[in-house]
């Protein structure tokens, strides 16, 4: 092995230690042709006596080297350590949180190296915990960030508690890496990001947007809300667009005419109206689940609203989730070029609705938690594994690959993150003596900044 092979091996494995590399280098240009010959003979299965006289050191070198490189090669090979161990590699500048208080993190694009290598099959981001932080400076707030909805914005709507913005999540195998806004938006340049689905999907577009946009000069951004929102990063010719599907497929209720959850009907087998908006795009993040969750039976249709509602069925939700799911996939595979987009799913986000789940029998849903549930794999009935199942056995079958962000663990613990009463109904902000009834508490969205940060960390890194 040349002295060039040997730095390229180096570089690519577990360095060599110091002194082998040192005796090998200094003793390199000292060898001469009679002294490898014999070298060469032993490695190439030649018996080779011993020369007489003193053995000179260049040898003894060369004989250290190979014994070495042989023993480092078959170890490294031979290793079952090395598939058990899962790591991502990020800027060793970068800071990790060890104990309950770290150095403070103050918001700086300069962090993070743009080339850190990640490797999904090696990180499980959703296996960890969550460790108080006190130092964590948050990249917005609800009053800095003009684009979080009312809904999310707990602390404009009067929460004086802040220890649930401290948090971080803390993966067991592998390091999560900040979410550096300059670095997402650097892979976003030239392209389109679209998340569609629910009013959950929404609390994680406001973030991603909330995370960067701060950054950019308020000329070189713009925002056209609605239906279809759209932001506008002009000096990136970047977009990072919200489509509002809470199913994917249409629904008599997306759109409020009816309001009544029990009078809801979902045409499983239709979804070209709103499909033929996200076609285009760079980066698809779809999501759905709640809106499915709203009775034990889903009243579905097959055809036109327009021939009527009648003739619809009474569906189980797993049934009904698993048709509508598959016209999605149907739409994936016969639309996306997997070489042009590529194409996400967020996992079902929890909801925190049952306070016995976590073994406050006197508790009223999430009503005035303060604290993260720190059972290891607590898992409620707010997150349905029967529908988690569906997802994941119509995503086995699709041809476009499907990258999940798996946030129903890491989101299972955080009772104490959701809106609570903290937010609106019917349009309008909770009064105070509103706020004081615990069965107004919303359990299912989330404070922002909050919890969404830390699914779209994961979601950049996975980008």
């Amino acid at each position: 092995m040349s002295m060039i092979q040997l730095h390229s091996y180096s570089k690519k494995h577990d360095p060599f230690p110091l002194r082998y590399v040192l005796c090998i280098n200094y003793n390199f240009l000292l060898l001469s042709f009679n002294s490898l010959t014999p070298i060469i003979r032993m490695t190439s299965g030649t018996i080779m006596n011993p020369p007489s006289g003193k053995f000179p050191i260049t040898k003894i070198c060369v004989l250290l080297f190979i014994t070495i490189l042989y023993a480092e090669s078959f170890s490294f090979l031979s290793s079952s350590s090395i598939f058990k161990f899962k790591r991502c590699s990020t800027n060793s500048n970068y800071p990790k949180s060890n104990n309950n208080k770290t150095k403070e993190v103050v918001p700086n694009v300069s962090w993070f190296h743009d080339e850190f290598v990640y490797e999904p099959e090696e990180c499980d981001f959703s296996n960890g915990k969550w460790v108080f932080n006190s130092s964590i400076k948050p990249l917005y707030s609800d009053t800095s960030c003009p684009y979080v909805s009312r809904p999310y914005s707990c602390v404009k709507n009067g929460r004086v508690d802040s220890d649930y913005r401290y948090w971080e999540w803390q993966p067991e195998d592998c390091t999560l890496p900040k979410f550096n806004p300059e670095l997402a938006l650097k892979k976003l340049r030239g392209k389109r990001l679209l998340f569609v689905g629910d009013s959950l999907q929404k609390s994680q577009w406001e973030s991603f947007v909330c995370m960067v946009e701060w950054i950019i000069p308020q000329k070189q951004k713009s925002m056209k809300q609605g239906t279809h929102s759209v932001f506008k990063a002009k000096e990136y010719n970047a977009t990072i667009e919200f489509y509002w599907a809470p199913m994917l497929v249409e629904s008599n209720t997306e759109f409020f005419i009816i309001r009544d959850p029990k009078k809801q009907i979902v045409k499983v087998d239709s979804i070209m109206d709103r499909a033929k908006n996200w076609t285009g795009v760079d980066i698809l993040v779809f999501n759905t689940y709640v809106w499915w969750m709203s009775d034990i039976k889903v009243k579905a249709l097959w055809g036109s609203f327009a021939n009527g509602e009648e003739g619809y069925e009474e569906l189980d939700a797993q049934i009904a989730y698993n048709l509508g799911l598959r016209t999605w996939a149907n739409w994936v595979d016969s639309t996306i070029d997997p070489k042009k987009t590529r194409v996400f799913f967020t996992t079902m986000s929890p909801t925190h609705t049952r306070s016995a789940d976590w073994g406050n029998k006197d508790g009223v849903k999430c009503f005035n938690e303060t604290k993260p549930i720190g059972k290891k794999n607590h898992w409620g009935s707010g997150s349905n594994k029967g529908m988690m199942r569906v997802v994941e056995k119509v995503v086995k079958k699709m041809k476009v690959p499907v990258s999940f962000i798996n946030i129903t663990q890491m989101s299972e613990y955080r009772i104490d993150a959701h809106s609570s009463v903290y937010t609106e109904t019917g349009g309008e902000l909770l009064t105070e003596e509103e706020k004081a009834i615990p069965q107004n508490a919303d359990c299912i969205h989330w404070c922002l900044p909050g919890v969404p940060d830390t699914w779209n960390q994961i979601f950049l890194t996975m980008l």
